[in-house]
């Protein structure tokens, strides 16, 4: 029986994303799901972006956190809209949240859609929320074992953000072993090295999202 509500559950999900995707496609809204630990920095990687590109695109966020309007109120204050998901304990978000709270945000008026997940390394790697790219962000001061330690994650996305590395002369954190670990675990997807704090390889990441976003537009 577990296991059979289990599978419903999932399938429930799988459809209510594809209605999302169906959506964001219709409009031609490019959505990133953006996920990582606690403290990884998601957060300050969108405040660095969307000053970056709002004068390109038009962007909305839409946050997850289990409490508080904190993370949404820092992207307003970057000069874009963020909508705020609640989640009461839930250690990620679905895609039902997040179609409860897409009548705030007027995709026919949005290019980029951002969704910062909940902080978590574990749960957001099983929902597909119907975005269109998923990015997970690591931090140097977490340590080489998270990519082997949280396979899942990796696996499901394309892009790996590895921020804070301007700390690397003082963590024992290593690239190379980094692109390893990656590699074993899914050699579709991209390691990119970045600093929100120094712009470090910063330009790097807004080309992969100028490039994901035109490729919204091809028929």
């Amino acid at each position: 029986m577990k296991v059979t509500l289990e599978k419903d559950v999932m399938e429930n999900n799988d459809r209510a994303a594809e209605f999302n995707r169906k959506l964001f496609q219709k409009t031609g809204t490019l959505v990133i799901n953006i996920m990582s630990s606690p403290g990884a920095g998601k957060t300050t990687i969108l405040e660095k972006t969307v000053r970056a590109l709002s004068g390109q695109y038009r962007i909305s966020v839409i946050e997850g956190d289990i409490a508080t309007e904190r993370d949404a109120d820092r992207i307003r204050s970057a000069g874009t809209r963020a909508v705020q998901i609640a989640t009461e304990g839930e250690c990620h978000l679905d895609p039902r949240m997040i179609a409860k709270v897409l009548p705030e945000i007027d995709l026919d008026e949005t290019d980029i859609l951002f969704i910062e997940n909940v902080g978590n390394l574990v749960c957001p790697s099983e929902f597909d929320l119907g975005q269109t790219h998923k990015v997970v962000v690591l931090s140097t001061p977490e340590g080489n074992d998270k990519i082997p330690k949280y396979p899942l994650m990796f696996h499901v996305t394309e892009l790996a953000l590895i921020n804070k590395t301007d700390l690397i002369p003082y963590v024992p954190f290593d690239l190379d072993q980094a692109r390893k670990d990656l590699q074993a675990i899914n050699p579709e997807s991209r390691l990119m090295p970045v600093s929100a704090r120094s712009g470090q390889g910063f330009d790097d990441w807004l080309n992969w999202i100028k490039e994901a976003r035109q490729a919204c537009l091809k028929p």
